[in-house]
Order: structure tokens, then C-alpha cells, then sequence
């Protein structure tokens, strides 16, 4: 695999973490993962400008050349390098502020990698196998702003992953420091009741997802369901009619169970063709 590391091309033999590094040493930098599938990738503009914002909130210097479409054609020119541009790829940006400084920086510029990861479905897919999720209760999202930026501080979610792990559930619910739901580890959840579709808001604790803010958009538009963003309470989960997340890779994906509650996913199924028209037509 080769990678792109600020503007440069390089193999997996080359080093590009060092002790020195600020990712490495203090977690000091954002990512964002988006889907590359036919031949362009999915909702760019909303994932550059989250990059963008996530950039401006951890205070680091964002570079002149850093426009919507340089780095689309240095993420582009990377799938070429693994002649990948026939494939749906996962592709993840990385930036991180420059080597140097104990806490304090010494420097706000930046440097950054860009990595690629053959997919195995162009589109959207819904995955109907068994699903089971729980609450992880050991550590908490703090509900405040800097929750909803994709820095790679994700301490919580990997220990949540290692959690539903361990105890064979599939992914996990986080809550924030209120006790109310902020999201998945890995995206945003919808709790399903009658044609309400509830989300937690992004004070709440929730990332700010490019899939969920799609989706939102699209539903806005239609009279089917009824989207509201609001505070969730676990308590409300087993009273669903149905739970489903969001993230840029999966699309949606259908909860099958959580606790004693066994749950449909006829709306995620209802929702995934919309999502799948939305990304390859950009029509929201």
C-alpha cells in the first residue's frame, strides 16, 4: 500500500511516525473517512469542510493550498498510485499539527497522510445479519464541541470497541457525561418511532456525520417520516420501534437487538435507496 504524506508519495517501508511526532505523543490532529465509488467521492464538499471546521476548532494553521479541490486531486492521485480508480475505496485523511513542543506547540502549521483501503460493495448495501448492540457505561462522550470534530483522540471508542468485543455485541451505545445517548462508536443512531426518526442532537455529545446530516437533509424534503433532533434517554430504547446508526462507509445499518428487545429494520430498508440516490446523483 502506498500512502500520501504531505504531498508525497511513499512506501510502507519509509517512516513517518516519529517520537517526536504530535499525533503520536498528545493525539494532536483530526481525521475524516470518506467513500471513493463511481469514479468520485461521496459527498466531498460536506466532508472537506468538517475537515475544514475540525481544523479551525483544534486551532491549527490551515495551509492556502488546502482548497476543496487540492486535496481531492492529492486524494485522487493516490488512488491512481494503486490503481485503484475501478474500485470503491475507503480513503482516510489525516492532518496533524507539525513535530515539536512539549502541550504547548510550537507551531500551528501542519503536515498530514493520506491512506487507501479496497472496499468490497460500490454502493450502499443493507446488512440484515444479526445485530447487537449495548451500552457502554465505563467511560463518557462530554457533550460539548469538541465531541462533534473527528480528532483521533478516540480513546472511548476503542475501549467501547474492546468491550462489545470481549462480550460478543457487535457495537456499543455511548452516552455523554448526562447519561443521555450521544451516538454509536462508530456513527450516529436513529431510534425509530412510528414515523418520528429521533437523533441525538450535536449538543448531546453526537458527531457531526456527514451520513446523518445527508440523511436529515433528504427527509426534510419528504412527508414520510418526521426527523427530530433531541436529547434520548436509554429508556426509550427498548420502547423503540426499530434502531439503526449511520456512518460514511456503511451507509445504515440496521440494530437487530439490544437487550431483550428484538427489533425490524424495515426502515433502514426504506431508507438505504434514498441514501444510495443521494450519493451516486448527488439529488438531496
Amino acid at each position: 500500500m502506498k500512502l500520501n504524506y504531505n504531498g508525497n508519495l511513499i512506501t510502507d517501508s519509509d517512516t513517518v511516525l516519529t517520537i517526536k511526532n504530535r499525533a503520536f505523543l498528545y493525539g494532536d490532529g483530526v481525521f475524516d473517512t470518506c467513500k471513493y465509488s463511481y469514479q468520485k467521492l461521496i459527498f466531498w464538499e460536506e466532508h472537506y469542510l468538517r475537515l475544514m471546521a475540525g481544523m479551525r476548532i483544534l486551532r491549527m494553521d490551515i495551509p492556502m493550498v488546502f482548497s476543496m479541490e487540492y486535496l481531492e486531486e492529492e486524494i485522487l492521485t493516490l488512488i491512481k498510485a494503486n490503481s485503484l480508480e475501478n474500485n470503491p475505496v475507503r480513503v482516510r485523511i489525516t492532518i496533524f499539527r507539525k513535530d515539536g513542543g512539549k502541550y504547548t506547540p510550537i507551531t500551528n502549521e501542519v503536515d498530514y497522510i493520506i491512506e487507501t483501503e479496497v472496499m468490497n460493495n460500490p454502493f450502499y448495501v443493507l446488512n440484515e445479519e444479526p445485530y447487537e448492540v449495548e451500552l457502554f457505561k465505563d467511560f463518557f462522550v462530554q457533550p460539548d464541541l469538541l465531541a462533534n470534530v473527528k480528532h483521533i483522540n478516540r480513546t472511548v471508542n476503542v475501549l467501547g470497541s474492546i468491550f462489545a468485543e470481549e462480550n460478543d455485541y457487535q457495537n456499543c451505545i455511548l452516552l455523554n457525561s448526562n447519561k443521555s445517548i450521544a451516538g454509536m462508536l462508530n456513527g450516529n443512531l436513529f431510534v425509530v418511532q412510528g414515523n418520528a426518526l429521533k437523533t441525538p442532537p450535536l449538543t448531546d455529545g453526537a458527531l457531526n456525520g456527514i451520513t446523518r446530516k445527508m440523511l436529515i437533509k433528504t427527509l426534510n424534503k419528504t412527508e414520510d417520516y418526521e426527523v427530530i433532533e433531541t436529547s434520548i434517554s436509554p429508556f426509550e430504547l427498548q420502547k423503540a420501534d426499530e434502531l439503526f446508526f449511520t456512518n460514511s462507509l456503511v451507509g445504515i445499518q440496521p440494530i437487530s437487538q439490544y437487550r431483550k428487545k428484538a427489533y425490524p429494520c424495515t426502515t433502514a430498508k426504506s431508507l438505504i435507496g434514498k441514501l444510495n440516490t443521494s450519493a451516486r446523483f448527488g439529488v438531496v
